[in-house]
């Protein structure tokens, strides 16, 4: 009878504790909501932002999604933190309008090698930095385009399929 007691008990006791952490893990997701929506307020209110975005010798970029604000005026620098060269391991910003596939800018930019594989259409392309080698930088400065979700890539051959991300703009 005595464990029948213990064993009710420790239910009992784990209910509790179960009740306790998903009440506080449900507080700590709205607070973290709250602080994101207030740091987007604040965002949105600047005419300016800075977005420092690196790339390495692993073919990646280290965000993978970018959020502006209509109007905002963009600048943007590129960092690659690897140490091969261009020629081996270039690596670039492209921002896409979204009227283009990723896979279509792909095939018509590696007809462009003296362009640094972009292709310079305004139509097309709404934004991009040089290309560049390992432990080099770029910045360039743009408009936001209108409100929608654009893709960005890295137009060196071949590595548009690690290196792409989304350029939300709201």
């Amino acid at each position: 009878m005595e464990n029948f007691r213990y064993s009710r008990s420790v239910i009992i006791v784990m209910g509790f504790l179960t009740i306790f952490f998903f009440s506080c893990d449900s507080q700590t997701k709205e607070k973290q909501e709250n602080l994101k929506t207030v740091a987007e307020a604040e965002l949105a209110q600047q005419d300016t932002i800075k977005i420092t975005l690196r790339s390495n010798d692993k073919m990646q970029f280290d965000k993978d999604e970018i959020v502006v604000f209509k109007h905002q005026t963009i600048i943007l620098e590129l960092i690659h933190t690897g140490s091969m060269p261009k020629s081996a391991m270039g690596h670039n910003f492209v921002l896409l309008n979204n009227t283009i596939s990723i896979s279509d800018y792909s095939k018509k930019a590696l007809k462009k090698k003296e362009d640094d594989y972009v292709i310079e259409d305004p139509e097309i392309t709404l934004a991009h930095t040089k290309m560049l080698g390992g432990g080099e930088s770029d910045e360039i400065t743009f408009k936001a385009p209108p409100e929608g979700t654009y893709d960005f890539i890295c137009s060196f051959p071949g590595h548009y399929a690690n290196m792409k991300g989304k350029f939300i703009v709201k």
